[in-house]
């Protein structure tokens, strides 16, 4: 180790350069990832103990004296290119300028508006700090209701019965409580929930709920438009399933799967192995959530869905972690087109 750490020295000392691109070459050959100074310091871990202490100092000298290496040649070329009068006519003249596009999550939610407006929804939008009538107690989950325990709010600092809406759901409390049924409507929007970012979850990310209230509506209306609008965004072939779950603000509620549309329903790392990725949540509006809204409950009957933009694109785009969708890196940006 001793001996290829001198070699190495040796050679760092002794090179001379005559341009940035064999400085950049360089710093590859010595720094990079697979450097061959990085190399030494994986392979520092078998060294004996008790040749540790003096192997450390003579690779810490080292890459010190590469790094100080690589800087000062920068330096001193590129104040060389700075204070040349004279254009350097090998450079490459200046990019085309292209067109920009629509951002993935916008040309989805796009797409989830055009869906549901064949079927005759309109698009409702609302505040994203909303009151906490508006958010919990009118659908269905008052103060130190066990439901809360589902969502970690922000809450407003400066009135606590403020906070940043954990869903879209709030748009429709307003909807249903300033319009007369018939109500045919969907709620995209950001949405807030105090959660640690991962390739799966995130403090911020875009809902589309949806709302139906009319007489005689019943859970097969509700199967038959998610089936439409399945179809509609995953292609023909796709299949759904509704499995029961709880959600306070509809009774019954379920969860909906569809086929997996990376596999085709034969089972992936993606869907588990099962052929099925769930992506929203819905159900029948509970009466008690008509009657919180002024509506007879008696009279009329509703269904509500509601589903992350973000789940969706995913699927369609197959981006496997959702961070990608906030970074704003360009080079992933210029991949999504909205034809």
């Amino acid at each position: 180790m001793l001996d290829k750490i001198a070699r190495l020295s040796e050679e760092v000392n002794s090179t001379t350069v005559n341009s940035l691109e064999e400085i950049e070459a360089l710093r590859i050959k010595w720094l990079s990832k697979k450097g061959e100074i990085t190399e030494l310091f994986d392979a520092f871990k078998s060294v004996p103990p008790e040749q540790k202490k003096e192997v450390g100092q003579q690779l810490n000298v080292l890459k010190t004296n590469a790094l100080n290496k690589i800087n000062a040649w920068k330096e001193e070329f590129e104040s060389k290119v700075s204070d040349s009068s004279v254009p350097d006519l090998s450079l490459p003249g200046f990019p085309s300028v292209q067109n920009g596009t629509r951002h993935p999550l916008s040309i989805v939610k796009n797409q989830i508006i055009s869906i549901f407006s064949c079927l005759g929804f309109t698009v409702s939008e609302g505040r994203e700090i909303e009151d906490d009538w508006h958010n919990f107690t009118a659908l269905n989950t008052p103060e130190n209701h066990p439901a809360r325990d589902m969502q970690d709010t922000f809450y407003v600092n400066l009135n606590p019965e403020m906070v940043l809406r954990t869903q879209t759901s709030s748009v429709q409390v307003h909807i249903m409580q300033s319009h007369k049924p018939p109500i045919r409507t969907i709620s995209p929007g950001r949405v807030y929930r105090n959660e640690a970012i991962s390739a799966r979850a995130h403090c911020q990310f875009h809902q589309v709920e949806g709302l139906y209230i009319d007489e005689k509506v019943s859970f097969a209306d509700l199967k038959q438009t998610l089936l439409y609008f399945t179809r509609e965004m995953f292609g023909t072939d796709t299949k759904i399933r509704l499995r029961p779950s709880y959600f306070p603000f509809t009774e019954p509620s379920a969860e909906m799967d569809i086929s997996c549309t990376i596999c085709k329903g034969k089972g992936c790392n993606v869907c588990k192995y099962t052929g099925w990725v769930e992506i929203m949540g819905c159900g029948m509006v509970d009466p008690q959530v008509l009657i919180n809204c002024g509506i007879n409950e008696t009279k009329y009957k509703g269904f509500a869905f509601g589903m992350g933009i973000e789940r969706i694109a995913m699927l369609k785009y197959q981006v496997k972690d959702l961070r990608l969708f906030f970074e704003n890196d360009v080079r992933f940006l210029k991949q999504f087109t909205s034809a």
